[in-house]
């Protein structure tokens, strides 16, 4: 019986109410514009409560997409950046955990938008373990990294008069993610 729960899967479902899903990129080569996506999923099973060995699967709407501007919203959902009609959804699958000398992790997969998949490595940093006021016991996690726009099709871009672009090709991701154990 112990050896059984030694290997027990666990499953964790993401709390979308305490979750952030959060991207930045240069505009103008001289400011940040940070969006979001509001509509996410993702599922996480690991051995026990160990995120050592974690299998994770992610996925964000992307018609969801917030800027803080409806027309920048608008551009980003159209062929020039997403092409949300065609391709509605962006996804991740973890294809390994490595834990850093500091105790952190750095989470490698693949990441897929507009079609194409393409590794990736994020720094996870685990906050910890905690029980709320009913009972559901919580992970909770910053995931961070960063991104070339152009490696996925996002290639749409206007020329300065100074010189440079209007807007960079690293996006920088941060994730804010609190996880709940399914029964």
């Amino acid at each position: 019986m112990t050896e059984q729960a030694s290997t027990a899967k666990t499953t964790w479902a993401i709390d979308n109410s305490h979750s952030h899903i959060q991207f930045k990129i240069k505009h103008l080569m001289i400011s940040t514009v940070t969006g979001s996506f509001n509509k996410f999923n993702a599922t996480v099973e690991t051995q026990n409560e160990d995120f050592g060995k974690a299998s994770i699967q992610f996925s964000a709407d992307v018609a969801s997409i917030h800027t803080g501007d409806a027309q920048r919203d608008g551009h980003l959902l159209s062929a020039d950046f997403f092409d949300a009609e065609k391709y509605p959804t962006i996804s991740f699958r973890s294809t390994g955990l490595e834990e850093d000398a500091s105790g952190n992790y750095l989470l490698n997969g693949d990441l897929e938008i507009k079609g194409e998949i393409k590794p990736i490595q994020l720094k996870v940093s685990f906050e910890g373990i905690a029980k709320d006021p009913w009972g559901n016991t919580k992970a909770g996690f910053n995931l961070e990294g960063s991104i070339s726009r152009k490696d996925w099709g996002l290639t749409w871009n206007a020329p300065l008069e100074a010189g440079g672009f209007l807007v960079s090709d690293e996006v920088k991701i941060n994730c804010e993610v609190q996880l709940m154990k399914q029964s």
